[in-house]
Order: C-alpha cells, then sequence, then structure tokens
C-alpha cells in the first residue's frame, strides 16, 4: 500500500500462495504479501511493534477515505517534512531515524504514486486488523504466517525496531510453534531456522541481496510439491 524499505512488493508472486482464510503478518511493514493478488480479500491480521507504522495502517484501515488520501498536497522537490508517512517514502532504512527530510525526486514521486494507489485501494483493507504490539501478541490462531522480521545483521538495522533487538533464537521457537502454515523471510545472514535461497533480490540502488525462505505447512499431505527441498525447485523455476 505504500512505500517502505524492505516491503516485499516484488518478491510476493515467489513466495507460496495463502492456504487458510486468515493471513497473520506479526512484522506488518507495508504488508506487502496480504496486499498481493486476492490476499487481501481473506482475514487479515497485521501486528506492527512500531507505534509510527501502526498508527499509518490504523489511519487506513478506520478513519481515512479515498477523497481524504487523494487530497493531500504532493510533495514538492526542496522542501522539507517531518511527517513520518512522508519521511518512509524515502525507500531507505536511514529514513526511520530522520525527524525532518529534504525532499528529493524519488521521494516525490513515490508520494505521488503512494497517494493513487491508496486511494484506489483502501477499500480493500477496510477489514483488516491492525494491532501495535510485539510480534509474541499475535493471537495463537490457524493461519498463513508471513513472518517477516528485521533481517539478522547489518540488513536488519535501521528500523525503528531492528534487528539489534530480536532475540532470534527465540523467534525460531515461536515461528515453529505457529499452527497452519509457515513463511519466515531471512536475508544471507539467517542461519535460526533451515531457510532455503529463494532468489537474488534488487534493492535500492541496484544492490543485490539474497532472499532465504522457511517454510512449513500442515497441509503437505496434500501437497507433495511442498518439502523444503521442492519448494525451493519450484521457487527458482518460475523466476
Amino acid at each position: 500500500m505504500f512505500y517502505y524499505y524492505g516491503r516485499k512488493k516484488q518478491l510476493a508472486k515467489h513466495y507460496p500462495e495463502s492456504n487458510f482464510e486468515t493471513i497473520v503478518e506479526p512484522f506488518a511493514g507495508a504488508a506487502a504479501y496480504s496486499f498481493f493478488g486476492d490476499n487481501w480479500k481473506k482475514n487479515v491480521i497485521l501486528i506492527e511493534r512500531d507505534p509510527k507504522v501502526a498508527e499509518i495502517w490504523d489511519w487506513m484501515i478506520n478513519s481515512a477515505t479515498p477523497d481524504e488520501v487523494a487530497a493531500l498536497p504532493d510533495l514538492q522537490v526542496g522542501e522539507k517534512s517531518s511527517e513520518f508517512l512522508h519521511i518512509i517514502h524515502a525507500a531507505t532504512k536511514m529514513a526511520f531515524k530522520y525527524r525532518t527530510i529534504k525532499v528529493t525526486p524519488v521521494l516525490a514521486r513515490n508520494w505521488e504514486i503512494s497517494k493513487r494507489v491508496i486511494s484506489s485501494n483502501l477499500h480493500r483493507i477496510k477489514h483488516w486488523e491492525i494491532f501495535c504490539d510485539d510480534y509474541t501478541a499475535a493471537p495463537d490462531v490457524e493461519a498463513t504466517w508471513f513472518i517477516d522480521p528485521p533481517y539478522k545483521g547489518d540488513p536488519g538495522m535501521g528500523y525503528g525496531f531492528s534487528s539489534s533487538m530480536m532475540d532470534y533464537e527465540g523467534l525460531s521457537r515461536w515461528v515453529l510453534s505457529r499452527r497452519g502454515e509457515v513463511i519466515c523471510c531471512e536475508g544471507q545472514n539467517g542461519d535460526y531456522l533451515p531457510f532455503e535461497a529463494l532468489k537474488p533480490s534488487k534493492g535500492v540502488a541496484g544492490k543485490v541481496s539474497v532472499e532465504k525462505v522457511f517454510y512449513r505447512t500442515s497441509l503437505a499431505e496434500r501437497q507433495p510439491t511442498l518439502p523444503l527441498a521442492e519448494l525451493k525447485s519450484e521457487l527458482l523455476s518460475i523466476v
């Protein structure tokens, strides 16, 4: 729905499809997986620890109207803004540390695009739920769990609640205790679960990083291609 460093907009199509009527994103960010394809039609539960990000979702889900969003002023190159929703459109992890930001052509363009996307898609998210809390507060339900934490090490730094605050051993135990199916994302430093390479991903400024995924489902007996080694082959064959 909006620009956010580390969002999965370009990768969403490469992850397994949701097999449950509920999707939970315990590290919501921009919730690109839940917004992808027809996933938005499901019961979507977002958990977001950063109150600034959670506030954006609360506004969009519970109060914003298409006309209100469309009427928000454009950003002018060279001006400064202290609005967090503007700042994150710089699409850099350093943006989370800024109190004000000087508008660049990229930021102005990103904001212009986001206004159109948000205003035309608000109807898709009005039934979603957002909770501002730690991932461990997510409801213990059978669901598709799309888990996209701050990546271990430097890639996960910079966020308001960064990788330096994460207990990855605790996270791995929590991930394995989820009911339904689990799609857990990581970067090249991820070693707390048996991750498999998904595909190289080109990010900001053309930087290429390795995306990894851990997948597990209670529906494995109905989907013989889903064991991890075969999943890797399946995913790589479509990119």
